[in-house]
């Protein structure tokens, strides 16, 4: 059978900062939950001093897809060209570069170039990766953009914590627990509603409305990644309250050789723009962090110590 049709896309923007710093933002991979909208998650291993293997989980088009991709570093250029090893239908092969060059006044110019192909060359699947890859690319330099621009700006809005709990039960039982979101509605007191999908092996994608102290309801949209052979589980707010334009984190569960250590960890950036309506005009970004703080953390506190009672339970054994 004859190759499927290759299609190339270009995006481009200027960025009113240096190259350098651009580029790192694009060379950290590990971070591109944070800082891209469509990227839910990334696992990186190194190769050597200029290569690497990313297994990214992102959305496109409202749908979760993830890939496997190789990456070739070149700081002096400074580029970073990629291809991905193993696709996501209906892609049947996707490679391209990220190219930085300098301006006047120390800017820059990012262009990210695509070559891509669809399964069987079916003229639908042309149209959704096109479409997939356009909005994509369009956000994440936006993206970049922003934050390249606005380096260290959000240092008092971007925080993170854990929450922990030991627990003497099979991993196995904990981990169910935790991966089990269905159930949580019956479980969990402050779960009062959750939608669950999983559109493939180890993805799912949960619509959640949580109940507060004060009986108010918030609704949360989070795609999960499961990792049961590792004992834990990433997941992604791609629908946060309002107080929040960030929020990633992390089940993980670690055997200590005196009990299980159960640990709920959290990153979020505040939204600056919501603290005067929610929290009053005089609210500063430090009690917008201890208000989700408290929020957040006691969610979490709540379900690691039901998860505790699930384990240690007779039944679970």
């Amino acid at each position: 059978m004859p190759a499927p049709t290759s299609h190339r896309a270009v995006h481009r923007t200027e960025i009113d900062a240096p190259a350098d710093r651009v580029y790192a933002l694009i060379r950290d991979a590990a971070e591109w939950p944070r800082h891209f909208t469509p990227t839910v998650h990334v696992e990186r291993a190194e190769l050597d001093a200029r290569s690497e293997r990313l297994r990214i989980w992102a959305t496109a088009n409202g749908e979760v897809k993830h890939w496997t991709s190789h990456r070739a570093l070149d700081p002096e250029g400074p580029s970073v060209r990629f291809r991905q090893e193993v696709c996501s239908p209906p892609v049947a092969a996707m490679s391209g570069e990220w190219v930085l060059r300098d301006l006047p006044g120390g800017r820059c110019e990012l262009t990210l170039h695509h070559t891509f192909a669809a399964v069987d060359d079916r003229p639908e699947d042309v149209e959704w990766i096109t479409t997939a890859t356009d909005r994509n690319s369009r956000t994440e330099l936006a993206n970049i953009k922003a934050l390249a621009e606005a380096a260290g700006s959000d240092a008092e809005l971007l925080f993170s914590f854990e929450d922990s709990e030991t627990v003497h039960a099979p991993a196995e039982a904990v981990y169910a627990f935790l991966a089990e979101a269905g159930k949580w509605p019956d479980r969990l007191p402050h779960v009062s509603r959750l939608d669950l999908t999983e559109p493939s092996d180890g993805v799912q994608v949960m619509t959640m409305v949580t109940r507060a102290n004060d009986g108010s309801e918030h609704t949360t949209e989070s795609v999960r990644v499961c990792f049961p052979d590792e004992l834990r589980i990433v997941y992604k707010q791609i629908g946060t309250p309002p107080l929040m334009t960030l929020h990633t984190g992390e089940w993980s569960i670690r055997d200590t050789g005196d009990g299980l250590l159960v640990t709920s960890q959290h990153t979020i950036r505040i939204n600056e723009a919501a603290i005067p309506e929610i929290l009053g005009a005089n609210a500063t970004a430090a009690d917008a962090r201890a208000r989700v703080r408290a929020a957040v953390g006691g969610n979490s506190a709540a379900t690691l110590a039901l998860a505790k009672r699930f384990a240690e339970a007779p039944h679970a054994a």
